[in-house]
């Protein structure tokens, strides 16, 4: 799913108005009647109270136009009118006095702190307040009734946008902005909806059809976009009945030191496991017989010291290598990676202590191969880039690195964000229960399997991404949250595969009891 700018959105409307022989009214009334179905159908004329705030611009009309309708529909409705500025729009204007022609009781304006209403609880709030064209401070009267609105915990559904939230920018306090329970946006959710400082402010969103012009909405490329099911779908590569080991590539994992074996043994499992034909690791010499019996599957080779990588040296042709997952940054490994990269003709997924190295040698990133993935936490990534003032900083530093270097960057995290030069890539899977040890190296192995059959670097990052994170959505069902760990994630990416191909509609059969059976 695309997810347009601001910029995009409004040049959209402009174009459908201009080829649908439509005014900008006519779409506001297209746009806020599809909210008002929205309600209707899960209300079903339900007399709870409904409190619509509106701004004064395009927002504000919105608001109005869906208040117009559920009075029209009988709803017990209450319209407000929040008036900061003595500027309208013209949209504005003509719902303002459509709605007078519906109802004896008129918008209520609102113009201070004195003029909030009491909400019950158990009331509903719509705010349409502010749009994505919010370009000025919200004034301090205003911050207060997004206040109000939060502490009467009554549910509250926002129109394209929580109010004060701004799609370029994080709020300077989390009072200048609504907390949505839902919003409907239209045309595309929001990067801000996605971002771990503004996520908050809508717990729940869903994308309403406005009926923007269809050639506009296919055509228009976008810089970032949102990966579900349906978008790593088309780049599944199927396996020809008569295929072997040999065509799905042959992949190396170097890691590992002294205690720290478990990570590369997570990392190998998940490329093998992923789809590669074939996997090697190189680790240090005490992790020989662990990696033996835990996975016996895997060849391994061992550099001469005992508890560290000092040297790699293998006589095999990988296809691709992933490396960095529990090697630590010794003087001696540092070197051996050094030298490593310097010789290295493959592609490269380098991940936890490999990008550490990265950072501590920075003229070490110009030995790496064009779109290298780099999947980096947090921390790890800070230590990469530098530190940023906020999400939005962190962005452009990432895809500013990205296209100086080259590379692949893989930000983690609730919406794992895939990186390459100014694209973006949102992950829509994955739950808490990945917050545990191991996760990371089980990615990177996942990555590095798909590139090993063949996928090229960009689509293994977005495709691995998206099924690491469907496979522990599929686990966590039987594990729950807090008792998910690493290796579930492994053992589920089969059925992760599996649900590729499953419809929508296709539900698990419920069990027939040992009585059913016997009749």
């Amino acid at each position: 799913m695309k997810i347009f700018s601001r910029e995009q959105i409004y040049e959209g409307d402009k174009l459908t108005a201009e080829r649908q022989n439509i005014t900008s009214t006519d779409l506001m009334e297209r746009a806020a009647t599809q909210i008002f179905n929205w309600i209707h159908m899960r209300m079903q004329g339900a007399q709870v109270p409904i409190h619509v705030f509106c701004g004064i611009g395009n927002n504000g009309g919105d608001g109005l136009v869906l208040a117009r309708h559920l009075i029209l529909h009988g709803y017990n409705v209450k319209t407000y009118v929040v008036n900061y500025s003595d500027k309208r729009s013209k949209d504005f204007l003509i719902n303002y006095d459509r709605i007078k022609n519906v109802t004896k009781e008129w918008p209520i304006l609102m113009t201070s702190e004195e003029d909030f209403p009491q909400i019950h609880p158990d009331d509903i709030i719509v705010d349409a307040i502010f749009g994505i064209g919010l370009n000025r401070p919200v004034v301090d009267w205003v911050k207060n009734l997004f206040k109000h609105f939060r502490n009467t915990k009554a549910f509250t559904l926002s129109v394209d946008i929580p109010s004060g939230l701004r799609t370029d920018t994080v709020p300077e306090h989390e009072d200048d902005v609504v907390w949505a329970g839902f919003t409907l946006s239209f045309a595309s959710p929001k990067l801000v909806f996605f971002l771990p400082e503004t996520a908050k402010y809508t717990a729940q969103w869903e994308v309403l059809d406005i009926g923007l012009d269809q050639e506009f909405l296919h055509t228009t490329v976008t810089d970032v976009e949102l990966i579900g099911k349906f978008e790593v779908l088309p780049n599944y590569i199927p396996r020809n009945k008569f295929s072997h080991k040999g065509q799905f590539g042959h992949s190396l994992i170097i890691g590992g030191s002294y205690g720290k074996i478990g990570a590369v043994t997570l990392a190998t499992k998940a490329t093998l496991s992923a789809g590669a034909g074939l996997v090697s690791v190189f680790i240090p010499k005490c992790g020989y017989n662990i990696m033996q019996s835990a996975f016996p599957e895997a060849m391994v080779i061992t550099d001469a010291d005992e508890e560290i990588i000092t040297n790699i040296e293998f006589e095999i042709e990988p296809t691709v290598v992933g490396i960095g997952i529990g090697v630590g940054t010794n003087e001696k490994t540092a070197k051996a990676f050094e030298m490593f990269l310097k010789e290295n003709k493959a592609p490269l997924v380098i991940d936890a202590d490999g990008i550490n190295m990265l950072s501590k040698n920075k003229d070490l990133l110009k030995l790496l191969p064009e779109n290298t993935v780099l999947t980096p936490h947090p921390k790890e990534l800070e230590r990469l880039i530098g530190a940023w003032k906020n999400d939005f900083d962190k962005l452009d530093k990432v895809k500013a690195f990205s296209k100086k270097n080259k590379v692949i960057v893989v930000i983690k995290g609730a919406n794992t964000i895939t990186v390459l030069e100014d694209k973006l890539y949102i992950n829509t899977t994955g739950n808490p229960g990945l917050s545990t040890a191991g996760s990371g190296d089980v990615l990177m192995g996942v990555i590095t399997g798909l590139i090993s059959q063949g996928y090229n670097p960009l689509v293994a990052s977005i495709f691995g991404v998206y099924l690491h994170g469907k496979s522990a959505d599929i686990a966590v069902g039987d594990y729950g949250y807090e008792s998910l760990i690493a290796s579930h994630v492994i053992d589920y990416l089969g059925e992760a595969y599996i649900d590729l191909f499953k419809q929508p509609e296709q539900q698990q059969a419920p069990e027939t009891s040992s009585e059913e059976k016997e009749k």
